[in-house]
């Protein structure tokens, strides 16, 4: 890919997904560019969770297309999703537990490994100087997210917003393209909540990378977002600019379940006119 490309990160178009008689979302569209962090936000019930799992693979989309930097992801299953350079962290968390910090950022990095499992396991020749490698990307992973000293530490001795943490170093060390980020901030405290967004922040800003986040918390979105896109009962209500979805009356009603105020809808639409 030149530098110069401009293809989408990302092409949804006509996107839906239904169980039986039930549609989780419908009609779904929207970019994502590269470099870019876009949200998907909405309600409890919105479609939000249900969009994020066909676009990592866990279902099936019922109908439209997804491109993937102009390749067809719908044809991926949910295990090539790293090879292909995706790198997905989980609400709940998807880490090893009984296993280290480093351990678990290690397991990020499966899919860059190329000795076989002989060669590794005996750690001679070049086993061993590609598990080196591969160490010190992981902690060059911890420390970029200032976490190096749990390296050592088993996870499940680590407290959650610790955790959640680890997750974003094994992603970063699988040196993703796109990274699908699962409500990282449920379930924090106020002061884990501003950790985690800060980081965010900064690997989206210093590594340049491509980010789609789905998130509950609305505040952490505008904080970091870039674009936005909202959904309401499996249909997107708005697109755009955090300033722009937080004026969109539709959001307003749908998603903040505020009665709209007459003045400031005339005063937002003088606005609008005047540019």
């Amino acid at each position: 890919m030149s530098p110069a490309d401009t293809t989408p990160a990302l092409e949804v178009r006509d996107l839906a997904l239904r169980f039986g008689r039930v549609t989780a979302f419908e009609h779904v569209n929207f970019d994502v560019e590269q470099g870019e962090l876009f949200a998907v936000i909405g309600p409890n019930g919105a479609g939000k969770t249900s969009l994020f799992n066909v676009l990592s693979r866990v279902y099936a989309a019922s109908a439209g297309t997804v491109r993937y930097f102009g390749q067809d992801l719908l044809r991926l299953r949910a295990w090539a999703l790293a090879g292909a350079g995706i790198a997905r962290t989980f609400q709940n968390l998807g880490l090893f537990a009984p296993l280290s910090v480093l351990e678990n950022v290690l397991i990020g990095r499966h899919h860059l490994m190329s000795a076989g499992p002989v060669r590794a396991g005996v750690w001679l020749g070049p086993g061993r100087t590609e598990e080196r490698a591969h160490r010190a990307a992981a902690r060059e992973a911890l420390e970029f997210l200032g976490i190096a000293q749990y390296a050592d530490a088993l996870v499940r001795e680590l407290p959650f917003g610790i955790r959640k943490q680890v997750e974003l170093a094994r992603a970063l060390a699988m040196e993703p393209r796109l990274v699908l980020l699962d409500e990282p901030v449920a379930g924090m405290s106020g002061d884990e909540r501003a950790e985690v967004t800060a980081l965010v922040r900064r690997l989206h800003g210093e590594r340049g990378l491509t980010m789609l986040l789905v998130e509950h918390d609305m505040g952490m979105v505008m904080e970091v977002a870039q674009r936005v896109l909202v959904l309401d009962f499996g249909e997107v209500v708005a697109v755009g600019t955090p300033a722009e979805v937080q004026r969109d009356e539709r959001v307003i009603r749908a998603y903040l379940g505020e009665e709209i105020d007459p003045a400031a809808e005339a005063e937002a639409a003088a606005e609008a006119a005047r540019r």
